[in-house]
């Protein structure tokens, strides 16, 4: 299993718990349906910071390999 798949899968799971949290608290509708408002906020927020740290280490590492493959196909070609 990949470190993105366990981290994808730990973040819906506390999204998850987070909005049974909110959903059981004995609030009345209006504040719990803005509590979920909130975090359904924080969470897309924190899955755009995470996928975006994922697509910055993927350019990174293609970044480096790129003048890898450069001249390994160089040296093929020759």
């Amino acid at each position: 299993m990949s470190k993105v798949n366990v981290v994808i899968g730990a973040l819906a799971g506390v999204a998850v718990g987070a909005l049974l949290g909110v959903l059981f608290a004995p609030d009345k509708g209006t504040e719990t349906r803005k509590k979920i408002t909130k975090k359904s906020k924080d969470t897309t927020e924190s899955l755009k910071n995470k996928f975006n740290e994922f697509i910055d280490n993927v350019s990174e590492r293609f970044e480096k390999a790129e003048p890898q493959a450069s001249g390994m196909k160089e040296s093929g070609i020759n």
